[in-house]
């Protein structure tokens, strides 16, 4: 199974950022591939040195364990990026930069299911 993930959650409130990464990280352990997708706020998360930072408030922290693997993808709004000043070099090193076409793509595969934090 593959999973299109769609976030808007981020330092803002980190216990909500991180949940679609404690999902992640599940769908991961059982062998599926994901993609997440970060819109608004949550572009932040991708910037180098931000996630370790960013602590939830009871649920464990898995955006490292999402990051390092090789199964997830994971995808940063262009637009959203842009507005906050946030540069492709400024990304941990396995993220991209993209748009809805990416998030489109993924959806439209007949393997995937979409989820939306």
């Amino acid at each position: 199974m593959h999973y299109a993930i769609s976030t808007t959650w981020g330092p803002t409130d980190t216990t909500r950022a991180s949940l679609p990464f404690i999902f992640a990280a599940s769908a991961l352990q059982a062998g599926d591939t994901v993609m997440i997708m970060l819109f608004h706020d949550a572009v932040t998360v991708a910037v180098e040195g931000a996630h370790p930072k960013m602590v939830p408030f009871g649920p464990p922290q898995k955006f490292e364990e999402v990051f390092a693997n090789p199964d997830a993808q994971i995808i940063v709004c262009k637009p959203c990026a842009e507005v906050r000043g946030i540069t492709e070099d400024m990304l941990i090193a396995n993220c991209t930069i993209g748009g809805m076409n990416d998030f489109h793509e993924h959806v439209s595969r007949p393997d995937c299911k979409a989820v939306s934090f």
